[in-house]
C-alpha cells in the first residue's frame, strides 16, 4: 500500500472524527459568545438609561430640600381653605395731617420774642410753655386793667359812704344813686379790660415787676408734636406770624381724589385698606369724608380716611394706595396670592408639600385680591402649600431644569 493510501485510511478512523467534531463545536460556541457580548452591553446601557429616565420623570417639578435649607430660604406653610375675596377700587392717595387735631399757634399781640422753649419735632403737653413775648400792646392792656381796678376800689369806697349817709338821712338819695351807678360802671370797666387780656391769651396777673407787665406766653393748645417752628429770640412778631404748628400725630388723614365714575363706589363709611408705596405697611380704616363738589380742573372729588397712627408709621407726605372695598365674596378654597407662581409665563402653580419635597402643582385660578386667590382646580381643602419662599422654589426649579438640559 502506498503512503497516500495509508494516510487516507488513518483519517477514516473513529478517533479522528471525534477530534474534528470537538474542534467544530468549540468554534461555534466561541463565535456565539463573541457575537452576543456587544448586544448584552448595549442592552445593559439601554436599561440604565431607561432607569435614569424613570428617575428624572419621578422627580420632575419637585424641589428637594433639607429642613435646614428650607429654613434658610424662609419656607412657610399653610393649608388651603375658605377665604373672603374682596373686590376693591384702588385710589392713589397721600398722608396728611389730621386738620381737626392740628393747630397753628400765632401771637395775639405784636411784640418781640424774649425766649423760645419748644423745638422742632418736640413732643409737647397741653398748656406747655412754647415761647415768651414782650409786647407794648399787652403792657397797655394791663395798665388799663390796673387803672380800672383802682377806679373800682374808689367807686366802692364812695358807694359805701353815700349808702351810709343816705340810710342815716344825712345826704340826699340822688347822691347815693349816683355813687351806685359809678360803682357799676367801674365794675364793667374792670370786666372789659380783663376780657380783652383773656381774649389774646394773656394772664390778667402780671409777674416779674415792670418787665412782667408787657410779657405774655404762648402755650400749647393740646398734646402733640411741634411740626413747624418760625420763632427766634429777638424776632419781631405780629398777629399774622405763624409761630408754631402743633399736630397730634396719633391720628392722620389719608387723602385721595375720586373720579366721577368712581363716586358711586366710594361712600362714607366704606371699609378701606391703606398701603404704603415706599415700604411694606398697611392699615384698616373707613371713608370719613367724600367731597360734594367736583374740581373744575381735576374733575375729581376729594375724599379722606381717618387713620390711627400709634407707631408714627404714617408720616404726612407719604404716598399710599387706598383700596376701597366695594364687594365681598366667600370662596371654598383659596391660597395666599403671593403663593401663586408662573412657570414660563403661562402655567400658574402653587408649591405643595409631598413625600418627595416641594412640588409645583398646576392650579386653575378664580377671583383674587391683594390677599387671597380663589383656586378652582388643582388643590383640595386642607392641602398644605407654601406661602413664603415660593419664588425661591421656582428659581431652584428653573435651575434644576437647566442642569438636566445639559
Amino acid at each position: 500500500m502506498s503512503e497516500k493510501q495509508q494516510f487516507d485510511s488513518a483519517l477514516l478512523t473513529p478517533k479522528h472524527w471525534i477530534a474534528v467534531a470537538v474542534i467544530l463545536a468549540c468554534g461555534m460556541v466561541g463565535g456565539a459568545l463573541i457575537l452576543r457580548a456587544p448586544q448584552t452591553a448595549t442592552q445593559t446601557a439601554a436599561a440604565v438609561h431607561a432607569e435614569d429616565d424613570d428617575d428624572d420623570h419621578d422627580e420632575e417639578g419637585v424641589v428637594e430640600l433639607t429642613e435646614a435649607q428650607a429654613k434658610m430660604i424662609g419656607i412657610a406653610l399653610a393649608e388651603a381653605g375658605p377665604a373672603v375675596i374682596r373686590k376693591d377700587t384702588l385710589l392713589p392717595g397721600e398722608i396728611r395731617f389730621d386738620e381737626d387735631r392740628t393747630a397753628h399757634v400765632v401771637p395775639r399781640a405784636a411784640g418781640v420774642v424774649e425766649s423760645v422753649h419748644a423745638q422742632l419735632g418736640e413732643q409737647v403737653k397741653k398748656d406747655q410753655l412754647l415761647a415768651v413775648i414782650q409786647s407794648a400792646a399787652v403792657a397797655d392792656q394791663r395798665s388799663e386793667l390796673q387803672t380800672a381796678r383802682q377806679r373800682l376800689a374808689l367807686a366802692q369806697t364812695i358807694y359805701q359812704r353815700e349808702k351810709q349817709l343816705w340810710e342815716e338821712k344825712i345826704s340826699a338819695e340822688q347822691d347815693y344813686l349816683q355813687a351806685r351807678q359809678a360803682l357799676q360802671e367801674a365794675e364793667i370797666a374792670v370786666r372789659n379790660a380783663s376780657q380783652r387780656l383773656s381774649a389774646i391769651g394773656v394772664s390778667v396777673a402780671a409777674t416779674g415787676g415792670a418787665a412782667g407787665v408787657s410779657r405774655y406766653e404762648l402755650r400749647a393748645p393740646f398734646e402733640g408734636v411741634v411740626v413747624e417752628k418760625h420763632l427766634t429770640v429777638g424776632e419781631l412778631v405780629n398777629e399774622s406770624t405763624a409761630s408754631f404748628t402743633i399736630s397730634d400725630m396719633r391720628y392722620v388723614w389719608a387723602e385721595m381724589n375720586v373720579s366721577a365714575p368712581q363716586l358711586p363706589l366710594v361712600q362714607v363709611g366704606a371699609p378701606v385698606r391703606v398701603r404704603a408705596t415706599a415700604f411694606d405697611a398697611s392699615a384698616e380704616g373707613k371713608v370719613a369724608y367724600v367731597g360734594a363738589l367736583i374740581g373744575e380742573l381735576t374733575r375729581t372729588a376729594a375724599a379722606r380716611v381717618a387713620l390711627a397712627n400709634p407707631q408714627d408709621l404714617w408720616r404726612p407726605g407719604l404716598f399710599v394706595n387706598v383700596e376701597v372695598m366695594t364687594e365681598e365674596s366667600q370662596v371654598p378654597i383659596a391660597v395666599k396670592s403671593k403663593a401663586i407662581q408662573w412657570l414660563d409665563a403661562q402655567e400658574s402653580v402653587v408649591f405643595v408639600l409631598d413625600d418627595h419635597g416641594y412640588k409645583a402643582q398646576p392650579v386653575q385660578m378664580g377671583r383674587s385680591d391683594a390677599e387671597y386667590t380663589e383656586i378652582l382646580a388643582g388643590l383640595s381643602a386642607g392641602q398644605t402649600y407654601v406661602t413664603e419662599g415660593a419664588f425661591m422654589l421656582k428659581a431652584e426649579l428653573g435651575k434644576s431644569s437647566v442642569d438636566h438640559g445639559h
